[in-house]
């Protein structure tokens, strides 16, 4: 419900931003669509506007060559939305670990002039909540200049570190958007659940979860339901942490730090997830840099850390952000869970991966493409799933990880590795 609030038009709104100034535009479900395409209109006056983000949902306009001139798009972490762009030049890439984001905003290393963000209506007291993506927004809005909300009727109110007062905004948009949905759940097939099977095995009682993005984290919530007293403590979460919850499954009952609170950076899903952790005391959203911490992060027991990958090779490196040369996605906070669990007290770092993509590429390969990045090192990888079984690689040499690998990749793919695993090794 509105308040007595001065709300102004986006274009008023937005006629703070000046040639020059690098603005801030919140990510995930809370990408201000109104706002970027108002923005859009501004290209005209404006001139050499860098625009800072990390992932980003839905159609971008600003993203097109014939804005070239007046945004330049400087990523943070690449999603769909602009990869395109990134791999023709009109947009740039910084690699850099998620949690390290704040500091360079705090420290003017990278000095944000204007942040956008979008954020639910403010309560009686005068807070708006920056909703389901507190992440990085929170030190954008602490450090920007000038900060601009579109408040959002359908945007979730979460407790945490998201709150922002109204005299801290210094323009406010009022515009009510769909929130974008992702449905991992839907697309989890046979190999997913054969993947999700394995974890679920390895997961005990009393663990605090870490799930990545994508549909195999989906498919391990799926076989957790005869689990008890799981916690969670994550970078982000989508739906298939409700059906957790109300089975009382996940109670964050063992965790040693936000008992009873599931920890998180940012959530994106469907509406059944949004109406979930609005105004939700169980969940706390709070900034990335706390969350992703690994100091915090292995002080709960049992962090069992579920990861992806593009590739890994037959010693245990990890390629999780690209292919060959061309930038997929990012570091994002793979490499902060995966260290966070290997020092949590029966902790399990573990990367998970179907063995071929789905156009039947090897996933377990003797190296990386050339010009792909390590993301996780070979000396932080402790296990690798696949559809055919578990690897575990820690304390392994060369040739034990090349054959503990070879063991659960595609088994079409066994005898060339092999191969590759003798000339490099000299041994099967």
């Amino acid at each position: 419900m509105r308040q007595n609030i001065h709300y102004v038009t986006a274009q008023e709104a937005l006629s703070v931003i000046k040639s020059g100034d690098r603005v801030f535009v919140h990510g995930s479900a809370c990408t201000p669509q109104h706002m970027l395409k108002e923005l859009a209109k501004q290209k005209d006056r404006l001139r050499e506007v860098e625009l800072v983000f990390i992932s980003v949902q839905g159609e971008i306009e600003v993203e097109k060559p014939e804005y070239e001139a007046s945004f330049k798009i400087n990523c943070l972490f690449v999603s769909d939305t602009v990869r395109d762009a990134v791999h023709e030049g009109r947009a740039d890439f910084t690699p850099v670990f998620l949690s390290d984001i704040p500091d360079l905003f705090r420290k003017g290393l990278l000095p944000i002039d204007v942040a956008i963000v979008q954020v639910s209506p403010p309560d009686a007291h005068g807070y708006c909540s920056l909703g389901l993506s507190v992440d990085i927004a929170r030190s954008a809005v602490s450090s920007a200049r000038l900060v601009i909300a579109q408040v959002n009727q359908n945007m979730p109110r979460t407790h945490g570190d998201g709150l922002i007062h109204t005299k801290r905004f210094t323009h406010m948009v009022w515009h009510d958007d769909a929130l974008p949905h992702v449905d991992y759940g839907a697309r989890v097939g046979e190999t997913e659940r054969k993947i999700g099977r394995h974890i679920a095995g390895m997961i005990e009682d009393g663990s605090t979860l870490q799930m990545g993005i994508g549909t195999i984290p989906d498919a391990v919530m799926k076989s957790l339901y005869n689990h008890k007293n799981l916690g969670v403590h994550t970078e982000m979460f989508s739906d298939g942490i409700v059906d957790l919850f109300e089975r009382d499954v996940i109670n964050n009952s063992c965790k040693k730090i936000h008992p009873y609170k599931t920890v998180t950076g940012f959530a994106i899903g469907t509406t059944r997830l949004y109406n979930y952790v609005n105004d939700n005391p169980a969940f706390a959203f709070l900034d990335i840099d706390y969350v992703n911490d690994p100091a915090v992060i292995k002080r709960n027991p049992k962090v069992v850390a579920i990861n992806s990958a593009i590739e890994v090779d037959i010693t245990g490196q990890v390629c999780a952000d690209s292919i060959g040369i061309t930038q997929y996605s990012g570091i994002g906070g793979q490499l902060d869970f995966m260290r966070g669990a290997a020092l949590s007290e029966g902790g399990k770092p573990i990367i998970a991966i179907t063995s071929r993509t789905n156009k039947g590429v090897p996933r377990i390969v003797p190296m990386l493409q050339p010009g792909a990045g390590v993301v996780t090192t070979r000396g932080h990888v402790h296990y690798v799933v696949t559809e055919y079984g578990v690897a575990y690689l820690h304390g392994k040499n060369f040739h034990q990880r090349a054959r503990a690998l070879i063991e659960i990749a595609h088994p079409d793919d066994r005898a060339f590795l092999s191969e590759k695993c003798f000339e490099r090794f000299k041994k099967f």
